[in-house]
């Protein structure tokens, strides 16, 4: 299954989408379109004297005399004029040749993780192997699973688990949980056609980082529990419990996580994610599995 910081994370960032996606503006009616200011030109027209436009009608009778004239020239000119040589050589070579744009600074879509978020991968990679060894031995016997789950969610990731429609309002969500699960109930569930996985009441504490102040601290408790028919997990609850968070935002995770425990709208999802943890992710390092048997 996945890991609880993971549900309450993404659970977490779809409470707030809701209350959120009001505060969005509307790129729907932009402003009027100014009326049009007439130009100088147009101005000058407008004020000519009309003593002008009586001399310029005494002057076109010039004008169009003359062009007669200049259509009774000799063909012999047209010819000559037609026939002037377009430009040197040396003209061509001077010009000069586009020069290719500046592409700027290299950059990749692969992610660099820190330190931090290394140390954090390599304890979840170590958990989930020992999780996984279950599901792939479906051995009852041995030690349970604790384990510390950390997990860092960027800006970035949290505002594309909102589906890019509301842009994240802090910085990096810090997450960290204790979990601890039955390796007989997790075993069972793979091996019998039903089972049903109950977990006992854990906290998951979220810190949502600010660039210039403390971050803000939300804890919630959850106990969650997974039915299982033949090694696929077909139905979830979160079951929310107590709830701490900053004054501004405590009424909306509160309202969300009473609204999931009556509808259980996030219960689909956890199953989703617990269906892609057993095959995809136990896929991933299947190779590196123990393969703990007791005889």
């Amino acid at each position: 299954m996945r890991h609880a910081s993971a549900w309450l994370s993404l659970s977490f960032t779809l409470l707030l989408a809701a209350p959120l996606a009001w505060a969005v503006e509307d790129s729907g009616d932009g402003e009027p379109a100014a009326s049009k200011e007439p130009t100088a030109s147009e101005e000058t027209t407008e004020a000519t004297d009309p003593a002008d436009d009586a001399m310029q009608a005494e002057e076109q009778p010039q004008a169009e005399d003359g062009a007669e004239a200049d259509d009774d020239a000799d063909p012999a000119d047209s010819q000559a004029t037609d026939a002037e040589p377009e430009g040197t050589g040396t003209e061509d070579s001077e010009i000069a040749e586009p020069t290719a744009p500046g592409l700027g600074p290299q950059v990749s879509s692969k992610i660099e993780l820190t330190p931090e978020e290394k140390a954090e991968k390599e304890a979840r990679k170590a958990c989930k192997i020992e999780i996984c060894d279950i599901i792939a031995t479906r051995e009852p016997l041995g030690e349970d699973i604790a384990c510390d789950i950390k997990k860092t969610w960027r800006a970035d990731s949290l505002t594309e688990m909102l589906g890019n429609q509301i842009g994240w309002p802090w910085g990096k969500a810090v997450c960290e949980s204790k979990l601890n699960l039955s390796r007989a109930d997790l075993a069972e569930a793979m091996l019998v056609k039903d089972a049903t996985i109950k977990m006992d009441t854990f906290a998951v504490t979220c810190a949502l980082h600010r660039e210039s102040s403390e971050p803000y601290v939300v804890e919630m408790e959850l106990a969650p529990e997974v039915t299982f028919k033949n090694g696929e997990a077909v139905s979830a609850r979160i079951n929310w419990g107590d709830v701490s968070a900053p004054l501004l935002i405590y009424p909306v995770v509160y309202a969300g996580t009473g609204l999931d425990n009556q509808s259980n709208v996030l219960g689909p999802d956890v199953v989703k994610m617990v269906n892609e943890f057993t095959h995809k992710k136990c896929a991933e390092v299947k190779d590196e599995l123990p393969g703990r048997r007791v005889n």
